[in-house]
């Protein structure tokens, strides 16, 4: 396929890579003049949009989508589908698919879980609203830029899927790293710990596959002293996400705006730029305050 990639950061170079290597036409494009061994540049996304059959962004926020598809919505032609990978608010992503739908356009919100390690590998899963016609055409791209994609549903939809999953995993990372600290200062062996969890009813993500204690468990962050493979700051947004869609939705997520509230005083108390498992040792180093429920002095 000629496929358009518009947002060439750590998430999204490796993926217009992938394309490429597996034989798609791929232009790219990128605000910060961003290029990409294998694919062709685009002068402007508009550019990266005309004359392709597919066209992906990997944006920042629902707002620079909305911008994004003001240019490249009337360049595309009838029939090409645009596939959004950003993680947005669902707002954002319903809109944007109607612009794309009124035009005669196919349109996917299709959010990814994995990180930047995922989309190297080609490992990614993809979360992904729109309608059926919609997703066979995306279906093919997803196959090469990851392991599975999964339609949750009509536009929005993958928004959705994307931020109550990453509001359960900020939940559980927080009650590992809390009960990890805690083992810690009740002088529990770590190792001991992660052997009685990872097989018992603590059994989870955050234990088995990512264990926030270095040289615990498979390879992960903690062991490269919590170098990101997601960023404390991006499960914040995702966090801001899912309690702006709560609002929306009159839904109560208490344990979600807990998270929420926790890893916004880790990012401020210098967690930007280290790995949300990097929760733990921000957490082991407070102390037990009765009655503020957040465990901070």
């Amino acid at each position: 396929m000629r496929v358009g990639f518009i947002g060439l950061g750590r998430m999204g170079a490796p993926m217009a890579r992938n394309l490429a290597r597996a034989g798609h036409a791929v232009t790219g494009y990128d605000v910060a003049g961003l290029a990409v061994e294998g694919l062709a540049r685009a002068a402007s996304a508009a550019d990266a949009a005309a004359g392709h059959e597919a066209v992906i962004t990997m944006l920042p926020d629902g707002p620079i989508l909305r911008r994004v598809y003001d240019e490249i919505v009337p360049a595309a032609g009838p029939g090409t589908v645009l596939i959004d990978c950003s993680t947005i608010d669902v707002d954002n992503a319903r809109a944007a698919a109607a612009k794309a739908e009124a035009a005669g356009l196919l349109a996917v919100d299709a959010p990814v879980s994995g990180g930047v390690g995922g989309a190297e590998a080609g490992t990614l899963t993809f979360m992904a609203g729109g309608s059926d016609a919609a997703y066979a055409r995306a279906e093919p791209l997803f196959a090469v830029m990851g392991k599975r994609s999964v339609h949750c549903g009509p536009a929005g939809a993958g928004q959705a899927a994307k931020i109550c999953n990453n509001m359960i995993l900020g939940i559980s990372m927080i009650g590992v790293c809390e009960a990890f600290a805690l083992a810690g200062k009740l002088g529990l062996d770590a190792g001991r710990l992660f052997d009685v969890v990872s097989t018992s009813s603590g059994s989870c993500w955050s234990v088995n596959t990512y264990c926030p204690v270095p040289g615990i468990g498979p390879r992960s962050p903690a062991d490269d002293d919590y170098w990101p493979g997601f960023a404390a700051e991006l499960m914040l947004k995702d966090l801001r996400l899912a309690q702006e869609a709560a609002r929306s939705a009159d839904a109560a997520t208490p344990l979600g705006a807990q998270a929420a509230a926790l890893y916004e005083a880790f990012v401020a108390a210098g967690g930007r730029g280290r790995d949300f498992s990097a929760m733990l040792p921000h957490l082991a180093a407070q102390q037990h305050a009765a009655g503020d429920g957040n465990g901070e002095t």
